[in-house]
């Protein structure tokens, strides 16, 4: 049986967040040791999932409109939120299936560190540091994105996976005290909650985790996507 060793190299959270959230293609093999990867750090550094949401959140790389419209070659707004939501599909579900993987090849790590629930946890982080960027660069497409620092714009789009709903700019979203601390906070646990146990799923044995992983986040992310560029065409903002 092949061994997948967990990347090298990276020993920050975020460094591995942000590597397993860029558009560029990973092979399988790397991909399912970065997602090990961040299952022993996870483990080694014993957080609630939550807490490295919230301190991972601020980190992840998001481009601006620009940015965006130069990568896909000039696209209109609805063109470019089709394109960034089929994308962002795409690796959600190459991460669950390389979780998939996790659960079926040797890994160069301590089994106890690559418990199911410790896997289970580093794939969600991956998911939703992948939908938290489509959501930010959904915002962004639509001229919407909320002022302020990395951390206060990070809190609004956590708030706006949470809800599922895009940011009212008038509102101005949670800001970061209110994530850490707040009902929001406690919101995003139990968001955070019920998209771990779906991804229960990618644990079964023999590939059929990855295949199941990979169509469930598929599914959820471009239902996320297409929800929330919804909310944000100009036809529908300005009905609230």
């Amino acid at each position: 049986m092949r061994t997948v060793h967990p990347a090298v190299g990276d020993d920050d959270l975020s460094s591995v967040v942000a590597r397993l959230t860029n558009d560029e293609a990973l092979d399988r093999r790397t991909r399912a040791g970065l997602v090990g990867r961040l299952a022993v750090l996870m483990a080694t550094q014993g957080r609630r999932l939550v807490d490295v949401v919230i301190d991972v959140a601020p980190h992840i790389p998001i481009r601006d409109r620009a940015t965006l419209r130069a990568h896909h070659h000039g696209l209109d707004n609805d063109e470019l939120a089709t394109s960034l939501i089929a994308t962002a599909s795409r690796v959600t579900g190459a991460i669950g299936a390389a979780g998939g993987i996790l659960s079926t090849v040797e890994l160069a790590a301590p089994p106890l560190l690559l418990s199911a629930p410790i896997q289970v946890a580093a794939e969600t982080l991956a998911v939703v540091a992948v939908e938290v960027k489509l959501i930010a660069e959904l915002h962004e497409v639509y001229s919407r994105a909320p002022a302020g620092t990395p951390a206060v714009r990070a809190a609004a789009y956590l708030g706006a996976w949470s809800r599922r709903r895009g940011i009212d700019p008038f509102s101005g979203g949670p800001g970061l005290t209110e994530v850490i601390g707040g009902a929001a906070r406690r919101e995003l646990r139990q968001r955070l909650l019920r998209r771990a146990g779906r991804n229960v799923t990618t644990v079964v044995p023999f590939l059929a985790g990855a295949v199941a992983g990979a169509a469930l986040n598929q599914r959820e992310t471009r239902r996320l996507g297409e929800r929330i560029a919804a909310d944000l065409r100009p036809s529908r903002a300005a009905r609230r």
